[in-house]
């Protein structure tokens, strides 16, 4: 059943990575063999020395317009006038407004409210853009700016992480605080018990592979509402302080798993965001029964079972 679903990231990958081969082709200029890199401060995409911010505002003539826009619009980066008499910005104004296009303001991308998606296609669009406009793009180039595709899917960190301060101990280490505790918790997990997971749902959204049904992923909401009342339960409860650490394991793999189902909610509106929550869907619940299962056996050893 996986393998549908790890299907659907390698096709993710492989249409988003057709974007960089089409302005590869559109563009020439296969020079450099320095390897494309992510920059290890601030996770920032760089080439060679210069950072990408670097290649997306270099202004070789300084009239405003970033070098690699000016190779769009076909105007001379280091001219401020290509058609004489006529500033570049003038130019490429009305071939904008010729092609009835939408300048998208790259210079203040605070001011826009971007998906994940948005951000890394723009990203994508400037490196690409900007590379070969510096005659910098090679075939190494290439599969490393595929690998950093991946990456993107691949990664993404989780939004919230409990901590021992945010829930109940106890340094009470008698057997009945540890059978109440068991009771407790098997109780909890008892009363919130779905009669269908998040692979069906997605077995269900992807049947037919060249049409998914996008309407499917609202039959993750009873999961997600459910999952998040048990964290709000499993935060409330009394842990003995022996087990706290083995209980929070727990409570942080069902926040990642939560906030993962929530991810893959946004296929219509955040691309990037789910395949990300797709990929990492499998070795979230992986590290769910794995900590649940130190913590069932840390409980039943106190608990003398």
């Amino acid at each position: 059943m996986w393998s549908q679903y790890k299907k659907i990231v390698l096709i993710a990958v492989a249409v988003l990575f057709l974007v960089v081969l089409f302005f590869i082709k559109i563009v020439p200029g296969f020079k450099n063999n320095t390897i494309y890199q992510r920059e290890n401060s601030g996770g920032g995409l760089s080439y060679a020395d210069s950072t990408i911010e670097d290649l997306v505002i270099m202004d070789s003539d300084r009239d405003g317009i970033p070098d690699w826009e000016e190779g769009l619009w076909g105007t001379d980066p280091k001219n401020k006038q290509t058609n004489p008499g006529t500033p570049d910005g003038v130019t490429i104004a009305s071939i904008k407004a010729e092609q009835r296009t939408v300048a998208a303001d790259t210079t203040n991308p605070d001011s826009e409210k971007l998906t994940e998606t948005d951000k890394f296609s723009r990203e994508l669009f400037t490196t690409v853009a900007a590379l070969n406009q510096n005659g910098n793009m090679d075939q190494q180039t290439v599969d490393a700016l595929g690998a950093s595709l991946a990456e993107k899917i691949q990664n993404s960190g989780p939004r919230k992480i409990y901590s021992l301060s945010e829930i109940k101990t106890t340094n009470n280490d008698t057997l009945p605080a540890f059978t109440s505790y068991k009771n407790t918790l098997t109780a909890i997990i008892e009363s919130y018990k779905m009669d269908y997971t998040v692979l069906d749902v997605l077995e269900k959204f992807s049947k037919d592979e060249n049409n998914p049904d996008a309407s499917a992923l609202s039959d993750l909401d009873p999961i997600i509402e459910k999952v998040n009342k048990m964290i709000g339960d499993m935060a409330k409860m009394t842990v003995p302080q022996s087990l706290s650490t083995l209980h929070l394991n727990v409570l942080n793999s069902l926040q990642r798993l939560v906030e993962n189902t929530k991810d893959i909610q946004l296929y219509d509106v955040d691309a990037i965001v789910f395949y990300s929550a797709v990929s990492q869907y499998y070795p979230n619940i992986n590290a769910l029964e794995l900590n649940v299962g130190i913590l069932e056996k840390a409980m039943n050893q106190k608990v003398g079972n």
